[in-house]
């Protein structure tokens, strides 16, 4: 079994989300996925449904991609989970060569209530920083759909430039 290190900041940690809280959290069983992840779950986590399976069955295929993919953001004075990030794939996927080639493609979401306090610049801030340190990692790229202005602003501010709507 692959083990990943949780990435801490100031305020948050950034938990490995393991094939076993995944299907826990698809099933809807609350209290083991908190078990799990040590975290207590907002109840916008479980309407992820897609996106849990989908990164289950990436992590089903090939148990090494666990480092790069989903992470749970938790506060970690409440033990709450406030949203979540995570690369999309291992870094220099060939479908980034044209657009940024050895990019490396990240998105998150911050659940509503926890919204415009800090905690998505934390967040990512501190995977980059991760990736830039433990994997060599230099170029980003950062998911955002073309009408959430606040990420949008918070993106401008790292330095990113819009390469496709």
């Amino acid at each position: 079994m692959t083990t990943t290190a949780i990435i801490s900041s100031e305020c948050l940690d950034l938990i490995p989300m393991t094939p076993a809280f995944l299907e826990a959290a698809l099933r809807s069983e609350s209290r083991c996925a908190e078990a799990i992840l040590g975290l207590s779950i907002p109840s916008e986590w479980f309407q992820e449904q897609t996106l849990m399976q989908l990164r289950l069955e990436e992590l089903h295929a090939n148990l090494a991609l666990q480092p790069w993919l989903l992470r749970a953001i938790g506060l970690r004075s409440r033990r709450l989970m406030l949203g979540y990030i995570g690369f999309h794939i291992q870094p220099g996927p060939a479908y980034l060569h044209d657009l940024a080639p050895g990019g490396f493609e990240y998105g998150y979401t911050i659940f509503a209530s926890f919204r415009r306090q800090g905690y998505a610049r934390e967040a990512c801030v501190s995977l980059m920083k991760w990736a830039v340190q433990e994997h060599g990692v230099t170029r980003f790229v950062v998911s955002i759909r073309p009408d959430n202005i606040p990420s949008r602003r918070l993106a401008d501010s790292f330095g990113f430039k819009r390469i496709a709507y």
